[in-house]
């Protein structure tokens, strides 16, 4: 499948989108500056190449209680593919892991893990993360603030 090049206008759109996603064709037809037409097709064109992958909501986690922010670097003691795999298919059932991260370095992943305080998120660490398949060492670091988060 050969891909068009993103130009100028694939690029306002994206941005746009970014911060509005539930934006009408209209309202971003004018905001680019092309008409309601060329912009639709664009826009279906970003969406059918895998640009645009979706849309979501996105949820204030004080108003859910879940304001708690912590990062966790994870160390496996195996990195053989089945292991890997396996750790992987199991942290995805952990609702309070919002992001997983492998990672070239010194650990093998970096976990965003989002729970409303200290002690829900012990529980999480020594009941779930720690038990993962071949987990051999976690480190913690809470976040005091967000300073930058394209989810806010």
């Amino acid at each position: 499948m050969t891909r068009a090049a993103i130009d100028r206008f694939d690029l306002a759109i994206l941005d746009i989108l970014t911060g509005e996603g539930r934006i009408s064709v209209t309202e971003l037809a004018q905001r680019i500056g092309l008409s309601k037409s060329p912009t639709q097709a664009r826009l279906k064109r970003l969406e059918a190449d895998g640009v645009i992958t979706g849309y979501r909501a996105l949820i204030d986690p004080v108003r859910l209680a879940r304001e708690h922010v912590a990062f966790v670097e994870v160390k496996l003691n195996d990195t053989r593919e089945s292991a890997l795999a396996a750790f992987n298919r199991a942290v995805g059932d952990i609702g309070e892991v919002e992001q997983c991260h492998m990672i070239a370095g010194d650990f093998d992943y970096l976990l965003k893990v989002r729970t409303a305080d200290m002690s829900s998120y012990r529980a999480i660490l020594g009941e779930r993360i720690s038990t993962l398949p071949h987990v051999s060492h976690t480190s913690t670091y809470v976040a005091m603030q967000a300073v930058k988060d394209v989810a806010l």
